[in-house]
């Protein structure tokens, strides 16, 4: 069994507005070492990789419409090293930072939060380095010309580590498998493999900066700690650290509260005998409440109606001047001669076609009414202003009337509230005078215990304060520890290290064998000369993988994905423990581009069943995930949800609320 150390997925978590879309790793608190994801296509299945490998450092996650609707941030609980961390991103726009603690989900946690930046992969405090010192790759450093000795460098990133821990869909059978569209990226995955193994050309050299790097930040971490320990002793929280005396404090606390309850009890068992005066002191006090109300709703009510009558007053005054106006200026009424200003004998009419007054031609007009439509007019006017103005004076009256009736029915309800509050006061005395000899005695006693309880919960407060302290001491001890175990192997390794090319070929003769005798396994048709050429191009009857079938390529690319991951894994070398794999059946039964030559001749079983086997012995402690549509009967025990993408079948898949 291989010591538990590098990365292993616990449970997914992705935060919605309401509620939440959780997949779980587990079997009773610990790590499934298989996992499948079974269901429908478009369900979920290859969200929920893409969402792990997201919380893990990845650019981007998944942007179905259902999770930008629903997803507000997803949470990754993982094992670092054996112990349980929280990773949570935001979903939306990519997040730029990831806040890691120590713990679980559902359980509270008084660790502090640390903000990790996703770029760059090399600055110490980047999700990356966190996660590459848990897999023993911390610090390394990676050529742009791999044979150029004067080379540029870029640090390793765990995205790049990534290849060897999750294959997509995208690149099982895929003819570029190994990036061959990609020389940099072709060049860096054997790198990357070369550094897992620790069989890089440079290593030496290699090993020697790393070891530099890590002493530095092993002094510096050291420094931290001792500053840490200084300060938590001073802060005397090394208390928090003893189980008894929290216990005791909490169960103090308990106790007082029960105090606290039981004396109230006694207390109104005691004053049992004073209902009657608690009755009448309840039944005035509300008569208080009731004719205070009244009170200030009348006066309320007389603030708000005098502005209105005085309102009504002014439109009054406002009608009887205009009623005056239309007698004195009126200029539609024509009755004297502008020019004598005598009297007309008769209003201004037309006569055979001329104005009577100015003797001018007219238009065919049967008749002037300009002095009958004036007088008309006026009155009908004079009749409008008459009627409003009698309108306004009986809703002026109304409203006197009404003012005058509240303001005298003021005097009456401030007496009523004044007699209420009175006897009110007078019912409370009472009650009190009753009451208070045998009170008195719990009051001084309920005093003593809200003493006792404000002591309790502050010795709490300070023993959660000196546990955090406790915590963050622990962390740091701890990263020192990592470090130091990590120097240690650094310089091991580099007191041991043999010839390079001699090495790696010894480790590529170990995953050649295993993807043959991974592909034997699978009843591979007609296998012969599976092997992997020294850049890592898998061969099989003499030719590159290229020239397979589709379905031939799927096989080859998961011996040559899992031939890698298991050998690493036995050997111990610095790779992170756990493997996904999306669509491991693709090109072998699914859909009309079925393979019949292969299918025929591979069963699904074997696959799942060298697995089973493989991670019970050797891979003891490993951790696969697989997403699969329709996986055997063999490993129903390992799936661990499957998306019916039915309604009446839950769950529909991942976002499970989202069935439209």
């Amino acid at each position: 069994m291989t010591e538990a150390h590098g990365i292993r997925v616990r449970r997914l978590r992705l935060v919605g507005i309401g509620r939440n879309y959780d997949i779980d790793f587990t079997t009773e608190g610990r790590v499934q070492d298989l996992s499948v994801i079974s269901g429908a296509f478009s369900s979920g299945k290859t969200a929920v990789l893409e969402f792990v490998a997201y919380g893990l450092g990845a650019k981007n996650h998944p942007r179905h419409p259902e999770v930008l609707r629903k997803v507000r941030s997803a949470l990754l609980e993982v094992e670092l090293s054996g112990d349980s961390h929280i990773i949570e991103r935001a979903v939306g726009e990519p997040s730029t930072v990831a806040f890691v603690r120590r713990g679980r989900l559902d359980q509270p946690s008084f660790s502090a939060i640390d903000k990790k930046v996703i770029a760059p992969a090399g600055d110490p405090q980047s999700l990356s380095s966190l996660l590459l010192s848990h897999c023993k790759l911390e610090g390394v450093e990676l050529r742009e010309a791999p044979t150029n000795a004067e080379s540029r460098t870029d640090p390793l990133s765990i995205r790049d580590l990534m290849w060897l821990t999750f294959l997509p869909n995208e690149r099982v059978a895929d003819k570029n498998f190994l990036f061959e569209n990609s020389p940099p990226r072709k060049h860096k995955l054997r790198q990357v493999v070369d550094v897992v193994f620790g069989v890089h050309d440079d290593r030496a050299v290699e090993l020697g900066s790393r070891i530099k790097q890590l002493e530095g930040r092993l002094n510096r971490s050291r420094a931290e700690l001792a500053a840490a320990t200084a300060f938590v002793a001073e802060q005397d929280g090394e208390t928090a650290t003893d189980p008894q005396t929290r216990l005791t404090a909490e169960r103090q606390l308990t106790a007082i509260t029960t105090q606290l309850e039981v004396l109230d009890q006694q207390a109104h068992a005691a004053t049992s005998f004073a209902e009657e005066l608690r009755q009448t002191h309840r039944r005035s006090a509300e008569e208080a409440r009731t004719t205070s109300a009244v009170l200030r709703d009348r006066e309320t009510q007389l603030a708000r109606m005098l502005p209105l009558r005085a309102q009504y007053a002014d439109d009054l005054l406002k009608l009887g001047m205009l009623a005056q106006a239309r007698q004195l200026f009126d200029p539609l009424r024509v009755r004297t001669c502008p020019a004598c200003l005598n009297p007309l004998s008769a209003p201004p009419h037309a006569h055979d076609g001329h104005c009577s007054m100015c003797d001018h031609d007219l238009p065919e007009t049967p008749d002037l009414t300009l002095g009958a439509a004036a007088d008309s007019s006026a009155q009908a006017e004079q009749l409008d202003v008459a009627a409003e103005i009698r309108s306004t004076k009986a809703r002026l009256k109304e409203i006197t009337t009404y003012i005058e009736e509240l303001d005298a029915s003021l005097s009456s309800a401030r007496q009523r509230a004044q007699t209420a509050s009175l006897e009110e006061q007078r019912a409370a005395k009472a009650l009190d005078e009753a009451t208070s000899p045998t009170v008195s005695t719990f009051l001084v006693a309920r005093d003593e215990l809200h003493r006792r309880k404000e002591v309790a919960t502050r010795q709490i407060d300070q023993l959660n304060t000196a546990f955090k302290l406790q915590e963050g001491l622990a962390k740091r001890a701890g990263v020192v520890n990592r470090q130091e175990a990590n120097l240690s192997q650094l310089r091991e390794e580099l007191a041991q290290l043999g010839d390079a090319t001699e090495d790696r070929n010894e480790v590529l003769r170990q995953i050649s064998t295993r993807f043959g005798r991974l592909l034997a396994e699978w009843h591979y048709p007609k296998l012969s000369q599976a092997h992997m050429a020294n850049d890592l191009t898998p061969f099989v009857r003499g030719e590159p993988y290229q020239v397979a079938s589709s379905g031939a390529r799927t096989l080859i690319t998961l011996a040559w994905q899992l031939a890698v991951f298991e050998t690493a894994y036995e050997s111990g070398a610095a790779h992170p423990g756990f493997l996904m794999i999306d669509s491991p059946q693709k090109n072998l039964g699914h859909g009309t581009g079925r393979d019949t030559l292969i299918a025929d001749a591979v069963s699904t079983d074997d696959f799942y069943r060298h697995l089973t086997q493989w991670l019970a012995h050797h891979g003891n402690g490993a951790q696969v995930i697989v997403a699969d549509n329709s996986p055997p009967e063999l490993i129903e025990d390992r799936v661990i949800v499957r998306f019916s993408r039915d309604e009446t079948e839950p769950p529909y898949g991942l976002i499970d609320d989202e069935t439209g």
